[in-house]
C-alpha cells in the first residue's frame, strides 16, 4: 500500500512564486511528518510540499493525504478533486478542515478532525480492509493523544537541500492561554502535554552530527517555556548537547531570568514573541492580559543579554486601531531593536473567537478562505477603510525593512555575546526586504494627507 501525503501551498498562481522564496522562509510541514511517523510500517510512505516542489498527480499510489490550513483551503481542495478525478481516494486533515469538516467533506472521502496521532492509524486500518467503501466519513480522537507515546516526526521524508533547518519538532502541544483570534487553544487544548525529557534528549543524541546543520533544530511548538518547570527540566538536560535551537515563546517568559539563562545554555538562539500591539484596549480585546506592555523594553532587553534574539509579531486591524498605529508600531521596533519583525492583518480563521465576533456582526466582506492568510482584510475594520488597513501593512513592512531601519536595529547585536551573528542577522532581514518587495508594490504614507 501506497499513501501520498501532501502540504498545499496558498494557490496554483502562487506556486511558481513560493518554490522560488528564500530557504530561511521555508518551514517543513511538520503535521505531515508527524503523521508518517505513526504510518504502519507496512505501507509506503511519500511526501510532496507543493511550497518546495510540484505535485505529482500521476504517481502510482492507492491513498492521498491533505493537510489544509484555511489560507490553502482552495488550492488543497483543487488538489483533492484532481486525484479522486483519477479514482484516488482523498483523506484532508488539519486545523480547517477541523472547524469545518460539512465543508471538507464535500471535497473528499474521509476528514480527520483534530490531532491526526490514533484517529490515522484507525482510518488506515479500516482503509486496509475495503478500500474507499470502508472509509468513514470522519476520524476524531476522544481525547488528546500521549505525547510520551508518539513517535517522532519522519524528516527522512523531506525534499532534500529544500530547506535550511529540516529537524523540526514538537515537545509540547497546548497553550494555557485562550486568546480571541488564535485556535491553537481550541484545536491542542489549554492543558499543556509534553514529550518527556528523557526522550526528547534521546532523540535529539541521535540526531545530531559535527556539521551546523546536523546541530540545528527548531521546536514548532506555540509556547515552549508555557511550564517553566518543564522547560528549565529540558533546558538543562540540553545544555551538555551544544545544539542550536530556535521555538516561541510568550513575551512573560522574560520575567523569570533563570529561565532565558538556562533557555540561552541550552542554545536557544531566537523566539518568535507575540507581542501582538502597543495598545493596552487591543490586548483587552483579544483577551491577551497575560502581556503586559510596560515590559515590553525590558523583556527584549532580557532576551538579548542571554543570547537569544528576538523576532517580535505585532498585529493590525484591532477595533481600537486607528491610522497613526502602523508609524508608532515601526517607531518601537526600531527603538527597542527587534532583531526581526512580522506584521500580519488580524484575521478572523475558523474555530476562533474572533471568527465568531467578526460573523454576529456581520462584518465579513471576503469570503475566499485563499486570502485567510494574515496578510488580506477579509472584515471591515472599525476606524479605518479595508485599503487604509492594507496600505498601512504595506508601508509598515517596507519602513521596517528599508535599509537605514536594519542598520538601526541589529546594532543591538552587541548584547549577551550575539556580535559574531551580525552577518546571518543582516543576511536574514536583507530576505525580509527581498521579500516584502515582492509582496507589496505600494507603500503607503500615514502622514500624507487624503
Amino acid at each position: 500500500m501506497k499513501v501520498e501525503l501532501i502540504a498545499p501551498t496558498w494557490t496554483k498562481k502562487t506556486q511558481r512564486v513560493r518554490t522560488k522564496r528564500a530557504k530561511v522562509f521555508k518551514i517543513p510541514p511538520l503535521g505531515l511528518l508527524n503523521v508518517a511517523a505513526v504510518t504502519p510500517s507496512d505501507v509506503e510512505v511519500s511526501l510532496t510540499d507543493e511550497n518546495v516542489e510540484v505535485i505529482d498527480f500521476d504517481k502510482p499510489v492507492d491513498l492521498v493525504g491533505i493537510t489544509v490550513m484555511t489560507s490553502t483551503a482552495p488550492r488543497a481542495y483543487e488538489i483533492a478533486t484532481e486525484f479522486r478525478k483519477r479514482k484516488i481516494p482523498v483523506v484532508l486533515g488539519g486545523p480547517h478542515v477541523s472547524f469545518m469538516r460539512d465543508e471538507a467533506i464535500q471535497h473528499a472521502d474521509s476528514v480527520v478532525i483534530g490531532e491526526a496521532e490514533g484517529a490515522w492509524e484507525k482510518l488506515i486500518e479500516d482503509f486496509k480492509k475495503g478500500g474507499r467503501e470502508s472509509l468513514k466519513k470522519f476520524y476524531e480522537n476522544k481525547e488528546k493523544p500521549d505525547l510520551g507515546k508518539i513517535p517522532f516526526p519522519r524528516w527522512d521524508l523531506l525534499k532534500k537541500d529544500s530547506y535550511i533547518v529540516k529537524k523540526v519538532l514538537h515537545v509540547t502541544r497546548g497553550c494555557p492561554y485562550n486568546c480571541s483570534f488564535c485556535s491553537v487553544s481550541q484545536l491542542f487544548g489549554r492543558k499543556i502535554r509534553y514529550r518527556p525529557v528523557d526522550k526528547v534528549v534521546d532523540y535529539i543524541e541521535k540526531n545530531i552530527g559535527k556539521s551546523l546543520g546536523s546541530r540545528f533544530f527548531v521546536f514548532l511548538d506555540d509556547n515552549i517555556m508555557a511550564n517553566r518547570d518543564y522547560a528549565k527540566k529540558l533546558f538543562r538536560a540540553l545544555i551538555p548537547y551544544k545544539i542550536i535551537w530556535m521555538s516561541q515563546a510568550s513575551v512573560n517568559a522574560a520575567y523569570d531570568e533563570e529561565l532565558l539563562n538556562l533557555a540561552g545554555k541550552s542554545g536557544c538562539k531566537a523566539l518568535f514573541v507575540g507581542l501582538e500591539t502597543l495598545s493596552e484596549e487591543s490586548l483587552n480585546e483579544i483577551g491577551k492580559s497575560q502581556n503586559k506592555i510596560s515590559f515590553y523594553k525590558e523583556a527584549i532587553r532580557r532576551f538579548h543579554h542571554y543570547g537569544i534574539f528576538v523576532e517580535g509579531a505585532f498585529i493590525f486591524g484591532f477595533d481600537h486601531d486607528k491610522k497613526d498605529v502602523f508609524e508608532k508600531t515601526v517607531r518601537f521596533a526600531n527603538k527597542v531593536k527587534l532583531d526581526g519583525i512580522q506584521y500580519t492583518i488580524l484575521t478572523p480563521l475558523p474555530g476562533t473567537a474572533f471568527y465568531k465576533k467578526i460573523e454576529d456582526e456581520k462584518r465579513f466582506i471576503d469570503r475566499d478562505w485563499s486570502n485567510y492568510d494574515c496578510g488580506h482584510i477579509v472584515y471591515q475594520p472599525k476606524n479605518m477603510s479595508p485599503e487604509e488597513l492594507q496600505a498601512g501593512l504595506n508601508w509598515a513592512y517596507k519602513k521596517t525593512y528599508n535599509l537605514g531601519s536594519i542598520f538601526t536595529r541589529i546594532t543591538g547585536i552587541f548584547s549577551g555575546g550575539r556580535g559574531k551573528y551580525l552577518i546571518p542577522l543582516f543576511i536574514f532581514n536583507l530576505g525580509y526586504r527581498r521579500t516584502c518587495k515582492n509582496m507589496f508594490k505600494r507603500a503607503w504614507n500615514p502622514n500624507k494627507r487624503r
